[in-house]
Formats: structure tokens, C-alpha cells, sequence
């Protein structure tokens, strides 16, 4: 199940991909059937095996061709161990809500994407993630590992990626009908087991399904519900040839919002 658009991305065979935040490798695994160079960049070491053994074994199946490359990197989005201009395409697919420091991590995500490059950014979509911070404490708790830490408005995303330099070219919503399982999760506890509760397991089964079979009315019901119940938010842009510093004032920004975190 993707949430990137790998069209409106530009992703060409060849192109070295960064996937920030791989977790267990959906994007990386559709880039290197493209025939990208992947980079499948997260913090966690059991993630990171996981992909290369998923790689492996779509090697031995011959879905992937001998031009496709992945490598696996354990790396912080706020010091990323990547040269400047080392990547020709970046997704960061729901990453940004878990950590404290995103412009710093925007920051970073324009210094390793080359001039003329694009990224995708996603993020959970403002409406469907209130509900499920309303309905539970945990999803978002600070002392949650792993938990949201802010809701983004489409606005403030693209704000956010203007002041590190990055032009946006365009949005959209997508996974509208996740956002009602999420809402279930919520209500019966996120950290609880799928196969505990009936009515997320029944809801579970279902969204597994119209994954597998993809039938023609789901996919047109979801496509019209995306607009006002998408799940995720997907924000495009360029790096323009000629990267400007981040303002002063969006510099006292960052720093009076910080402050307001740590206080």
C-alpha cells in the first residue's frame, strides 16, 4: 500500500531514492522495482533487516531487476549521514509527526536532495488525526515511544517546507478508509492487538482485502472520500537550483517554538 505518487515524484530508473523512515519497506520495495537506487534510511536496526531480507527474496522471485540497488542506513532525520545533493528523489512517508525537531529534519531533507530534485512528504491529515488524539491519550502521549507529537494542517506543511528551501508543487489526501480503522484502534486502545477487539479485527480483514484485490467500486468510493477522510496528506516540491538559507524570521520561529517544548 503506497502513499506517495511515484508518477508526480518523477521517479525514473537509475535515480537514487532516499526512503527516510523506510519502516518495513513499502515504498522501497515499489522504487526498486522501478529500477531505483534505493537508500532505505530508519532508526530501527530490526526494520532495517527486515527490508533487506524482503529484498532478498524478491531478488530470488525476479521482481526486481539487476539494475535496482538498495542499501540500508541507520541514521537520525536530524543529522542525516548523507552528503549535500547525494539524492535525485526523497520520500519521508509518515515520519515527521514522531519527531520533536521537524525543521530540523527539513532542513536536512533539502541539503541531501540534489538541485531540481523532488521529495514527497507525508504526514497524517489534520481531521481524521484530531479524532484519534481526542479518542485516545496514548497515540499521542510525549512519553510514548514512537508517538505523534503535533498535527499538521496542509497549510503549515507547506510553510514548513517553503522556510527549508524547498518549493511545493502540489498536494493530496489519500487512504480514506484507514482513517475510520484508526479511529477504531483509538477507542479500544492503539497499542492493543489487531485480533482483541472484533470490530478491528472485522475492519482489519477488510482493508487487508481490498488491498489484495483491489475492486473497481473501493477503489472509486475511496478516491471520492480521500478529499475530506484521507488518512495521510501528501505534500510534493522541488529543491530549486539555488537553495536560500532559512529566514531570520523563520529561524526566531523555530527557536521560540522549541522553547515552548521544552517549557
Amino acid at each position: 500500500m503506497l502513499t506517495a505518487d511515484y508518477d508526480r515524484l518523477g521517479l525514473r530508473p537509475g535515480d537514487r531514492l532516499l526512503d527516510l523512515g523506510c519502516g518495513f519497506g513499502r515504498h522501497a520495495f515499489e522504487a526498486l522495482r522501478r529500477g531505483a537506487h534505493v537508500i532505505a534510511c530508519d532508526l530501527g536496526i530490526d526494520e532495517l533487516q527486515r527490508v533487506r531480507a524482503t529484498v532478498a527474496a524478491m531478488w530470488e522471485a525476479d521482481e526486481i531487476g539487476p539494475e535496482a540497488v538498495l542499501e540500508t542506513a541507520n541514521g537520525d532525520a536530524t543529522r542525516l549521514p548523507f552528503a549535500d545533493s547525494s539524492f535525485d528523489r526523497v520520500i519521508a512517508s509518515e515520519v515527521m509527526e514522531h519527531i520533536h525537531d521537524d525543521n530540523a529534519a527539513l532542513d536536512e531533507l533539502a541539503r541531501v536532495l540534489r538541485p531540481g530534485g523532488t521529495i514527497a512528504i507525508t504526514v497524517p491529515a489534520a481531521l481524521p488525526e484530531r479524532i484519534c488524539w481526542k479518542l485516545s491519550s496514548d497515540y499521542h502521549a510525549p512519553a510514548v515511544v514512537g508517538g505523534h507529537v503535533r498535527i499538521y494542517g496542509r497549510h503549515d506543511l507547506h510553510d514548513r517546507m517553503a522556510a527549508a528551501g524547498l518549493v511545493v508543487n502540489g498536494d493530496h489526501r489519500s487512504h480514506s478508509l484507514h482513517s475510520p480503522y484508526w479511529w477504531l484502534r483509538c477507542a479500544v486502545g492503539p497499542d492493543r492487538p489487531t485480533e482483541d477487539h472484533r470490530l478491528v479485527r472485522l475492519y482489519h480483514r477488510f482493508l487487508t482485502w481490498d488491498i489484495v484485490k483491489a475492486p473497481r467500486p473501493i477503489r472509486t468510493l475511496e478516491r471520492l472520500l480521500n478529499p475530506i477522510l484521507g488518512k495521510s496528506l501528501v505534500v510534493y516540491a522541488t529543491k530549486p537550483t539555488e537553495i536560500p538559507a532559512r529566514s531570520a524570521d523563520a529561524q526566531t520561529h523555530d527557536t521560540s517554538e522549541r522553547a515552548h517544548a521544552v517549557a
